[in-house]
């Protein structure tokens, strides 16, 4: 999956979160910290290193410790994330995300051993609250996962991935 602002230009990536973000200012926010961080990460030289540690700086510390979304300027990404409701997501700098893909709050995609063993998460993929995608999976186009699941195998485009839901004990009466 080639990195979205070397196959899309910034503003073209930038505009497609925005719109798929029309009604969540935060989100919004957070989207143009993130493509801004990516920007001058992509820069060479001593400008491009000052410039993104200024910016990429400043979001690391107000979308992490304030708004508590923990979404690296390195994840390749691409254009038209959608977030709902940005608390306590927390994605690996490994993780390769697609085109189109909505992650909810309380979502975790991560390692499961080395830190390069990270979910790739293919287009138009709908991410549940509290779901947790770990370990090298791949998450086919379009598929759904739903809230609290646990991913750990990888799921076929357009399969939906839910939590089962079982009584561990009655109630006393």
């Amino acid at each position: 999956m080639p990195h979205p602002e070397r196959s899309t230009g910034t503003k073209t990536v930038l505009r497609a979160d925005l719109r798929a973000n029309a009604h969540y200012p935060k989100s919004r926010v957070i989207l143009r910290w993130l493509r801004a961080a990516q920007t001058w990460r992509a820069r060479k030289g001593l400008f491009g290193r000052a410039g993104y540690l200024l910016v990429g700086g400043s979001y690391k510390v107000v979308t992490e410790w304030v708004l508590g979304v923990e979404l690296p300027a390195s994840t390749e990404i691409g254009p038209g994330l959608r977030l709902r409701h940005g608390v306590g997501v927390v994605v690996n700098p490994a993780t390769k995300i697609g085109r189109g893909v909505m992650i909810r709050q309380h979502v975790t995609l991560g390692n499961r051993r080395s830190s390069s063993d990270c979910p790739i998460i293919e287009d138009d993929v709908e991410i549940g609250v509290g779901a947790v995608i770990i370990g090298a999976v791949r998450i086919g186009r379009g598929a759904r996962i739903g809230p609290n699941a646990v991913v750990v195998k990888d799921v076929p485009p357009g399969a939906v991935v839910y939590s089962p839901t079982s009584v561990l004990r009655p109630t006393a009466e």
